[in-house]
């Protein structure tokens, strides 16, 4: 999989000691172009697809986190930003696909005024928890 440049001066992934930090993730593609953006017509009209979108920011979160030797399965903290919690359902239902009631995150969900790009319509962070062994 190509890598996904950071739009700014931060990393995607930092471990401190035990803690794993993923900075904000959306779906946006190493191309530029976003997952969950469907042209609908010949007009260009396009619908967001929270759905899709939610599944490749997790997906997203899973290889980042795969860098320092993590999973999905680490994470102990999720913040989810939606653009419009009228996504809700559909990005709670992928969610779903990743995590589990019993034994998945804490989490919170916001509602934000906009994100980084104007197709984008979730972004998530996580905290991920991954005792060092040493040897």
């Amino acid at each position: 999989m190509n890598e996904v440049t950071p739009r700014g001066a931060y990393p995607h992934v930092k471990q401190v000691g035990d803690f794993i930090f993923v900075s904000g993730t959306s779906s946006r593609r190493p191309d530029n172009t976003i997952a969950g953006v469907d042209i609908i017509d010949e007009m260009g009209t396009k619908k967001l697809n929270a759905y899709t979108q939610t599944q490749e920011v997790l997906k997203h979160i899973e290889g980042n986190l795969a860098k320092v030797g993590a999973s999905l399965k680490d994470v102990v903290d999720v913040t989810s930003f939606l653009v419009n919690m009228n996504d809700f359902a559909d990005y709670n239902r992928a969610y779903g696909e990743f995590f589990e009631k019993q034994t998945g995150p804490t989490r919170t969900t916001v509602a934000v005024h906009q994100l980084p790009h104007p197709d984008l319509v979730i972004e998530i962070k996580v905290m991920a928890y991954k005792p060092i062994t040493t040897k």
